[in-house]
């Protein structure tokens, strides 16, 4: 059975493993293991700290297959973006020319470089493997959804709003086209390096290096325009999931590669919305119902979270498979934090 979990320091090789596997360049899962050890070291101390309100912790979780001890992804939590430095962002913007004289009016698209992100929570650090993905996408949403059921439990520990920064389009030698019509001519660095130099797009050379003045987007190449707000092909899965949460594409584009920005308020996640807590016991499957999310509401550290088919009403009390109630490390008459895969096709 396929499960998620906070991650530990003995993934580290695993982690690794898929950091450098073949995808789109993920600043927040860096091919590099002194960066991935201290993304793990951060994510278990943030679990063991008594949190009364969101700062600078940061949460990893893994995908795990509990026959064999394999993970098969992992995915983030980053509890308040640019918590000691802005988190920088373009924002779509559009400028108006106007003459009275020349009877003109004309209205110009630009990009302007906002730090709107600055203190919401943020997604990150989404892989999953092709092996996990055999039979179906629902492991990829387990993953992604998972840590929302997270932040239910823990709501005390998130900001209002949340957000994720997909990749952006770049070819199979990673060359980014707006990074090539836009990034480089400031900084005269390739697109890799500085995806993984920015550090979660916090750093302040970001600032001191990108134009203070808006952009004007018809003076970039096509290619460049093209792109914008368009996620990698390898993160069209990360980008269904976040729409099956409940994100949207808001008025904002990555500023390194263009890849789309999605928002929410974080209590209008489905996620969060439609959860439930409910007792459970051990029994027989439920064999006709509809996919739900399920975790436990153990200490954070103990967290976890597998997928379950349950009546699409729930009753008062939830029956459980054996394993996954093993999976979830509970007793019966424990409760746990339920949502359904499909909101629509469930009610409480």
């Amino acid at each position: 059975m396929l499960f998620v979990r906070p991650s530990k320091l003995s993934d580290l090789d695993q982690i690794e493993r898929m950091a450098r596997s073949t995808g789109p360049i993920l600043h927040s899962l860096p091919p590099d293991r002194a960066r991935l050890q201290q993304l793990v070291t951060q994510s278990i101390n943030s679990l063991a700290e008594d949190v009364e309100f969101p700062g600078e912790e940061s949460y990893l979780f893994v995908l795990e297959d509990s026959d064999t001890g394999k993970l098969y992804g992992t995915a983030g939590l980053l509890a308040m973006a640019g918590f000691s430095e802005p988190f920088y962002v373009f924002r779509n913007e559009v400028v108006v020319h106007a003459s009275r004289e020349l009877q003109v009016n004309h209205r110009v698209h630009a990009l302007a470089l906002s730090h709107e992100m600055t203190g919401r929570t943020r997604l990150t650090g989404f892989h999953v493997d092709a092996a996990a993905l055999q039979h179906g996408v629902q492991p990829a949403h387990l993953l992604s959804r998972a840590r929302m059921l997270f932040a239910a439990q823990h709501r005390e520990r998130f900001a209002h709003d949340i957000f994720s920064v997909l990749p952006g389009v770049a070819d199979e030698a990673g060359r980014s086209p707006f990074w090539e019509g836009v990034g480089y001519k400031f900084f005269k660095r390739d697109f890799r390096e500085m995806e993984l130099e920015s550090g979660g797009r916090s750093r302040t050379f970001i600032a001191e290096m990108m134009p203070v003045d808006p952009l004007y987007v018809p003076l970039l190449d096509e290619e460049a325009q093209r792109v914008m707000g368009e996620p990698h092909i390898g993160a069209r899965l990360n980008y269904q999931c976040h729409i099956a949460e409940g994100l949207e594409p808001d008025h904002f584009v990555d500023i390194f590669d263009a890849g789309p920005v999605l928002t929410s308020a974080l209590d209008m996640c489905n996620s969060v919305r439609f959860s439930r807590r409910r007792p459970a016991v051990r029994g027989e499957a439920c064999a006709d119902g509809v996919p739900y999310l399920v975790s436990n509401t153990q200490a954070a550290d103990a967290f976890r979270a597998v997928l379950v088919t349950l009546p699409a009403v729930l009753p008062a009390q939830l029956t459980l498979p054996q394993a996954a109630a093993d999976v979830l490390e509970i007793a019966d008459g424990d409760e746990v934090r339920c949502a359904p895969l499909q909101p629509e096709g469930a009610t409480a």
